[in-house]
């Protein structure tokens, strides 16, 4: 971040956009170009700072860019939700762009849904299908933020049963779904795996 702070174009970039937000949409996408792809993540989120603190209804804008993005621009929105809700200042309202990654089969954006945002904003229905699709996609369960926290009696259920199918199907249970499942073994709950 500090890397991507001190390059001139980002400076003159998050100006821009606290002086007129709506020059958001022509900067951020040349963002990692005039900065180098390296950083291009960093120097979106600080742009996307610099809207939520200028701009009075900050959902719409991201949905926007969001929606009008390349699969790098989404990622950068998606992974900066955390960042940008840190006082509230989002709140509830960007959980339509977590569903629409989550609906997607990009790894990268469905890693980047089941984050912080999600932890804090997902409904625990909402939140069990996003876990159970990281295992069905092979993404670590570790990407997945307040997994301790949040796993509850259904969530294990249903990683049983995934567990169950595997094994029936004659495949492996994936290593990070077994531990989840020694985790809260009863004694019961998987001794036929």
């Amino acid at each position: 971040m500090r890397t991507a702070s001190a390059h001139p174009w980002t400076a003159d970039a998050v100006r821009r956009v606290r002086d007129d937000p709506r020059s958001l949409t022509t900067l951020f996408p040349v963002a990692a170009r005039r900065t180098g792809s390296g950083s291009g993540d960093a120097v979106r989120a600080q742009l996307l700072q610099a809207l939520v603190g200028s701009e009075p209804e900050p959902a719409e804008a991201l949905e926007r860019l969001y929606q009008q993005g390349d699969a790098a621009e989404r990622l950068a929105v998606l992974r900066a939700l955390p960042l940008l809700d840190r006082d509230g200042a989002v709140g509830a309202a960007a959980l339509p762009l977590i569903a629409d990654a989550l609906r997607t089969n990009d790894v990268r954006l469905v890693t980047a849904a089941v984050g912080p945002y999600a932890a804090r904003y997902l409904d625990q229905p909402a939140w069990r299908q996003a876990v159970l699709k990281c295992v069905f996609m092979g993404i670590p369960l570790a990407a997945v933020a307040g997994l301790a926290r949040r796993t509850d009696t259904e969530l294990i259920r249903m990683f049983t049963a995934f567990a169950a199918e595997r094994t029936a199907a004659g495949r492996s249970v994936p290593d990070d779904l077994a531990t989840q499942l020694d985790l809260h073994d009863t004694g019961e709950r998987h001794a036929h795996l």
